[in-house]
């Protein structure tokens, strides 16, 4: 097995396939491609030339280079073309029964020094292995689509698998510039093992009608940071593969978070499998595109919707980050702010910080000095919401305390005018209870804002089953003039966001509970194979271990599902005193500042 991986045969042209051939051409290796297509190499040619066109005009190849990596690749229809190759990798379709039949055909062509990889990310390696001739020469090399952009690589080996031909395909890897990840044989690996749970919760989410799928997907998106929502994302897998993923997940955990929503097998049984087919959460252009056009359950801007409330004023209640941050965003959008707190000095403290943003703003040049001035102008700061009784929305922003919440709720039902609309910033707790604070409740909604609140653009806004027509529709007003994004959703834990993120979280701690894989590999996983900008570890340091847990508590409490009970270790370190950045050690540990 210490053979140079010169020559590499890739069995399956489809779109994964063509792309590992594309990185393996590229790269300087023969590549052997084989597909019982002819039109599907014709195709994976077509798009090595392609992409290789594309280098030469962005100057990132010469010609010459481009006519020698077309050269390199050579396709095939019989896999009897293998039989030169130290290195085979098969990406056919995600059934046993084809990859079984490959592998018994590779065992009688390959040489016996030659590695046979499986690109599975659902079905056991060792499995195949077993069924293999020489079990030891087989192991899964999971790429990531599109293999030429991503660059995780997962190295998957079972019991079976002799360390130097993990070894050899770690350093082929690496010389192909992607970054392995070593990981041991079950369904998912690392990255799909989390990434497939939480888009079939969001599948789940869009069957119950909860929110649109374009709330969905823009939630997770904004609120996130995520290159894709979920429902695009599953489009572009193929509903079909996540099924199989999924099922596969789900027979070996027994956890009904994976268990695939039934959509999924609607939609699979339907044909509508995603882009592939033209059709799937999505609809698009054609087969193949990826030009989203608009359909049946495409929302519609209707005249005859109806009209918000007039907002001229806005009343801020709050002295902490958030508060000075909501303040922050509605002053620059052109409204007048009472930013009220327990006292006139922590009012005055919170004012200050704006002024310290928006001086910062303008550093940057993103802000003038003037709209800096005009912005700071139209803020008030006062030691009391009595100082609310003029404004047309009144905005919470305390504590994440029910408690606390419905107090100051009684107390904005007194001060604040017939009229005007009371919302609360609250992220887990249930919109309807604050509301049955007041005499008002028809008056009152979510207005979930993300933090750091000038810069995130999104806001969910929840509504109750009490929430009035033109107080949904007043809120997504004000959100539309200060430039952010509203999603809709109903009264229930974790709105949208919160409700896929933090199982997402609460799985990778189980993944390190379980020893399957190092904080490092988890984190180097999620930001290469699935683009997060942060690994589920560094975002639970930041945002907060208490919090998290306190959030996965009310998750688990609303929907009472086993799989989203909180894991032991995230409530052994909350005990510990170890809760993130904040204190200096959470899942890592931080220098002290």
């Amino acid at each position: 097995m210490d053979t140079p991986l010169n020559t590499i045969a890739v069995v399956g042209l489809g779109t994964m396939g063509a792309g590992i051939a594309e990185v393996l051409a590229r790269a300087g290796h023969e590549v052997i491609g084989i597909d019982i297509s002819e039109a599907a190499a014709r195709q994976a040619v077509a798009a090595l030339e392609a992409a290789t066109a594309r280098a030469v005009r962005r100057e990132r190849i010469t010609e010459e280079e481009r006519s020698d990596a077309l050269a390199r690749f050579r396709t095939f229809v019989d896999l009897r073309a293998a039989a030169e190759a130290e290195l085979v990798i098969e990406v056919v379709p995600e059934s046993y029964e084809i990859k079984q039949q490959v592998f018994r055909e590779l065992d009688t062509i390959v040489s016996p020094t030659a590695i046979l990889a499986t690109g599975t990310n659902a079905l056991s390696v060792t499995r195949l292995a077993a069924e293999s001739l020489r079990p030891e020469r087989v192991l899964g090399l999971h790429f990531f689509n599109p293999a030429p952009a991503m660059k995780l690589v997962e190295v998957v080996s079972s019991v079976l698998t002799a360390p130097p031909a993990v070894e050899a395909v770690t350093a082929l890897a690496r010389s192909l510039g992607k970054e392995p990840v070593a990981v041991g044989d079950r369904p998912g690996f690392v990255a799909d093992g989390l990434l497939f749970g939480y888009l079939n919760q969001a599948a789940a989410m869009y069957e119950a009608n909860y929110a649109s799928r374009e709330d969905i997907d823009a939630a997770m998106k904004l609120g996130c940071g995520l290159p894709m929502g979920p429902l695009a994302l599953l489009d572009l897998i193929g509903i079909d593969t996540a099924r199989t993923v999924l099922e596969a997940m789900y027979s070996a955990s027994q956890d009904r978070l994976h268990a695939p929503a039934p959509v999924l097998r609607q939609l699979s049984e339907a044909g509508l499998t995603g882009r592939k087919s033209g059709r799937g959460f999505y609809t698009y252009a054609e087969s193949g595109s990826q030009t989203v056009v608009p359909d049946a359950l495409t929302p519609q801007d209707s005249a005859s919707a109806v009209a918000g409330r007039t907002v001229r004023s806005v009343g801020v209640a709050g002295s902490g980050t958030m508060a000075s941050g909501i303040a922050e965003v509605f002053a620059k959008g052109g409204y007048d702010v009472v930013l009220a707190a327990r006292s006139q000095e922590k009012a005055d403290a919170a004012k200050g910080r704006i002024a310290t943003s928006l001086e910062r703003s303008v550093t940057k040049g993103r802000l003038t000095a003037e709209a800096r001035d005009e912005a700071l102008g139209r803020i008030t700061a006062a030691g009391s919401p009595d100082a609310f009784a003029d404004v047309d929305l009144a905005v919470e922003a305390v504590a994440e305390d029910l408690a606390v919440k419905q107090q100051l709720f009684g107390m904005l039902d007194k001060v604040c005018k017939p009229g005007a609309v009371l919302a609360t910033t609250t992220s887990s707790l249930p919109v309807v209870a604050i509301a049955r604070a007041t005499s008002r409740p028809q008056d009152v909604v979510g207005m979930h804002f993300f933090n750091p609140a000038p810069a995130m653009k999104l806001v969910e806004v929840v509504r109750t089953v009490l929430t009035a027509d033109d107080v949904h529709a007043t809120v997504r007003e004000v959100c539309l003039k200060v430039r952010k994004h509203p999603v809709d959703c109903g009264d229930r834990a974790g709105f949208i966001v919160n409700a896929l993120l933090f199982p997402y979280l609460n799985n990778a701690i189980k993944m390190v509970e379980e020893h399957y894989a190092s904080l490092d590999d988890i984190d180097a996983a999620m930001k290469l194979g699935g683009g997060y900008p942060m690994g589920p570890f560094e975002l639970l340091d930041v945002v907060g271990l208490d919090v998290s847990l306190a959030i996965e508590k009310v998750l688990h409490g609303e929907f009472r599902d086993p799989g989203l009970a909180p894991a032991p270790l995230l409530e052994h370190l909350v005990a510990a005193g170890c809760l993130g950045r904040k204190t200096g050690r959470g899942f890592r540990e931080y220098a002290r500042r």
